[in-house]
């Protein structure tokens, strides 16, 4: 990766203990199960060894790519931000749908952090794309699966 990977400074924390739990607990569980497995003989017709292989080439590879993404990060604190009111990555925007005046907050937030559900969409999505670069105030237009929708940004903050 040449590239550096934006994360917010909490994203960069959940990769870390994911990293910490991968390195520290399942590496040794996968150790333990391949070293059961071999205690059982023939290797060839040994569903259990060939499981635990498999599992170790899974955690050994999350291992290195959480190691290369955290190498290239570029940890942002959304609370040292000062974008003078802008919206940018990190930055929490408070919108207001203009078809059915619903409101909602969304952070924006590095791919490996977006979670819908906690409201932090990918600085990749669309919502995100449109949002970059404006102010409080400002009506964008998102196209989403449903088709086009405007948006008002009612508020912009660093938190």
């Amino acid at each position: 990766m040449n590239s550096s990977v934006p994360l917010t400074k909490y994203g960069a924390e959940l990769l870390k203990a994911e990293l910490h739990q991968l390195k520290t607990k399942e590496r040794r569980i996968v150790i333990d199960a391949i070293a059961e497995a071999r205690s059982h003989g023939d290797l060839s017709e040994n569903a259990e060894y060939d499981a635990a292989k498999e599992r170790q080439a899974f955690v050994e590879g999350r291992i290195a790519e959480l190691e290369g993404k955290l190498g290239a990060a570029q940890v942002i604190d959304p609370v040292t931000l000062d974008a003078e009111g802008r919206v940018v990555f990190a930055a929490t925007v408070d919108l207001e749908d203009l078809d059915n005046g619903q409101k909602v907050t969304y952070q924006i937030v590095g791919l490996d952090e977006a979670d819908l559900k906690l409201n932090k969409v990918s600085v990749t999505s669309p919502i995100a794309r449109a949002l970059i670069g404006k102010y409080a105030g400002d009506v964008v237009e998102v196209q989403a699966p449903s088709g086009p929708r405007e948006y008002e940004i009612l508020e912009v903050k660093y938190i």
